[in-house]
């Protein structure tokens, strides 16, 4: 089975896959940001290095769905193929940081590959406001995301809530992180527990 983690920059997709993993035992598929080559250079010079960075994730996270399948193992994948290419990719050509030309070549390649890929079991979507989204950058003090703009969160909160409108590939459970705080309370993820639970049952 293959459960996914979507969500904006800080909503807290990585914590909640370390929580469901170890609660479940399944295995988790982290997003590939310590090792990434283009991170660093695409947050000082977004024009210059978005297309390079988007393909890499793109490359990442086909190679990533293509062992979640082949492995046969419940995996919980943290961030999905589909937001890059229906949320941060077509960002950054509105905002005139991907040229068309760029983005055309990169919207190509996403269909080829998602056309030969199956949707998660289970989507779970992280849903956070801009302040919660930013008190939780902060706490975590990556220095490449210190100059991750107010209004780009919010560009990037929009069209999350847009995908997730039309979401109609699979199961979806939404966590409204404002109001669900799994990261430290003990009863909140039991709830969020108790929520999958009830949606992985109606899977078999």
């Amino acid at each position: 089975m293959h459960i996914a983690v979507a969500g904006n920059i800080g909503a807290g997709k990585t914590t909640l896959t370390e929580l469901l993993s170890k609660h479940y035992g399944w295995t988790p598929n982290f997003e590939d940001v310590d090792d990434n080559p283009y991170l660093n250079d695409f947050y000082n010079d977004m024009q210059r290095w978005s297309f390079n960075l988007q393909i890499y994730f793109l490359n990442s996270r086909f190679n990533q769905i293509l062992d979640i399948r082949r492995s046969g193992k419940t995996v919980i994948q943290d961030r999905t193929i589909y937001e890059d290419a229906e949320i941060f990719a077509p960002n950054l050509h509105a905002m005139g940081l991907m040229s068309t030309r760029d983005f055309s070549n990169y919207k190509t390649l996403f269909d080829l590959m998602v056309g030969l890929i199956q949707p998660p079991d289970l989507l779970i979507y992280l849903k956070a406001s801009i302040p919660t989204l930013v008190n939780q950058i902060q706490k975590r003090g990556r220095e490449y995301e210190n100059s991750i703009r107010l209004d780009y969160l919010r560009q990037l909160n929009e069209r999350y809530e847009a995908w997730i409108k039309g979401y109609n590939l699979g199961k979806l459970l939404i966590v409204n992180v404002d109001e669900t705080d799994f990261a430290s309370r003990k009863e909140d993820l039991s709830s969020v527990i108790d929520k999958v639970n009830a949606n992985i049952h109606g899977l078999f």
